[in-house]
């Protein structure tokens, strides 16, 4: 039997992250364990050779290990992943009562799969603000909420094809509208320990409640919420941790918003790894103007996001010479349309250092007259002008509200990963 602790331990991490807020509370949690102190922002920054750190700004965090030698010398190796998924998420105005219901406002997020998240046990998951400028996490007990289908005998029409109207037709029911029931805001203000007055705002999503669990008629397949792309946040994490310092910084950043174009201050458009670059570079490299363009240059970057098994009855949606099998380690994403940032030279760069590690390397290309999703690398390639190549674990049903992967390309993925951190 293969050693599945890494996947047991990622199967703890998504449980551990309802929301990406939760995602970086976990993440830092982990990183503390293994020594990384957090940094503010806002403070003057002391660092030194072998320094283990992270910062957090918002649902995204960025960790690094100082390198031994001046960035401008060495370059550096970063992991990049995202801490979103697509869900719900909460209206500011969120109290909604008809036919004789209580329900919750929500808005799509991101492109998810919308039927998979028809009659599930569903919660509310992220973070509150409170007066005096505060924040809380929270994640409200139970499965409080429910999108109940339509039965078939009211809609014969289905057979034909199911078509959701987000506006009308994806809005979870709460309760019975007795009345006198408390609502969601009630419910955050209890779950904070506050007043409900003293909740002043929010940014919540909807939460699948059923644990990550054991699937496969081995018990290697990994049946969970939010792999994408928790996984990649986890397997980055992991392999952070677990690499050796050296003479080049070390760099994981898990940003927010991808799932939406990353158009934010926290996401992959954003400022957030390049503030954290150029504060790194003026610290070790005090003095030298040309400091961050000479480190950027001999650095690489590791976009990981999860890829696209084969499908097993719709296989004819893949191209066929280019179909990654769960299982089977790392997958190479290549796109024409740069869809994927990875070139010749980053692509043959990963690849031997999945080789050094005894890594398994699988490629992904899509079909010529499919369109292609992206990821955060081609957005921080073009902002950082760092080389990047896109890589990503194997999946199927990715979008889905449960989706689902290999316990086997768990160690894989932290393998390769080390192993890039570690060049």
């Amino acid at each position: 039997m293969p050693d599945l602790s890494l996947g047991n331990d990622l199967r703890a991490f998504v449980d551990a992250s309802p929301s990406p807020s939760h995602a970086v509370a976990e993440l830092a949690r982990r990183l503390r364990g293994a020594g990384f102190t957090e940094l503010a922002e806002a403070d003057a920054w002391t660092l030194t050779p072998g320094g283990q750190h992270f910062v957090v700004r918002h649902g995204s965090l960025v960790a690094f290990r100082v390198g031994s030698a001046p960035l401008a010398e060495a370059g550096m190796r970063l992991v990049g992943a995202h801490t979103d998924s697509p869900t719900f998420k909460v209206r500011p105005r969120s109290d909604l009562r008809q036919a004789g219901y209580r329900l919750v406002g929500v808005e799509p997020y991101g492109g998810g799969l919308w039927h998979t998240w028809l009659d599930r046990e569903l919660t509310v998951a992220g973070r509150v603000a409170l007066r005096g400028g505060t924040t809380a996490l929270v994640r409200l007990p139970g499965a409080p909420l429910r999108l109940p289908s339509l039965a078939i005998h009211l809609d014969r029409g289905v057979r034909d094809g199911l078509k959701l109207d987000p506006q009308r037709e994806l809005v979870p029911v709460w309760s019975h509208d007795l009345g006198t029931e408390p609502g969601l805001r009630e419910a955050l203000a209890t779950e904070a320990g506050v007043a409900v007055d003293d909740v002043v705002g929010h940014d919540l999503v909807l939460a699948d409640t059923q644990p990550a669990g054991v699937a496969g008629a081995d018990g290697t397949w990994i049946a969970a919420p939010r792999l994408d792309n928790l996984a990649s946040c986890h397997a980055g994490a992991t392999a952070l941790i677990a690499a050796p310092g050296g003479p080049r910084t070390q760099v994981l950043v898990c940003n927010d918003h991808e799932e939406v174009g990353s158009g934010s201050m926290s996401g992959a458009r954003g400022s957030f790894l390049e503030d954290v670059v150029r504060r790194l570079v003026t610290i070790t490299d005090a003095g030298d103007p040309q400091a961050l363009p000479r480190a950027l240059a001999q650095s690489r970057l590791v976009s990981s996001d999860m890829a696209h098994a084969v499908h097993p009855t719709r296989y004819d949606r893949h191209e066929p010479a280019h179909q990654p099998q769960l299982g089977g380690g790392p997958v190479l994403k290549v796109n024409a349309n740069q869809a994927y940032a990875t070139d010749a030279v980053t692509s043959g760069w990963f690849a031997e250092r999945c080789a050094e590690a005894s890594v398994p390397v699988q490629w992904f290309v899509s079909r010529a007259d499919l369109p292609c999703g992206s990821t955060i690398g081609p957005l921080t390639a073009t902002r950082l002008g760092i080389a990047t190549v896109d890589v990503g674990a194997p999946m199927l049903a990715m979008h889905s509200c449960r989706e689902l992967a290999s316990a086997l390309d768990v160690p894989l993925m932290v393998g390769a990963l080390t192993a890039c951190f570690t060049d």
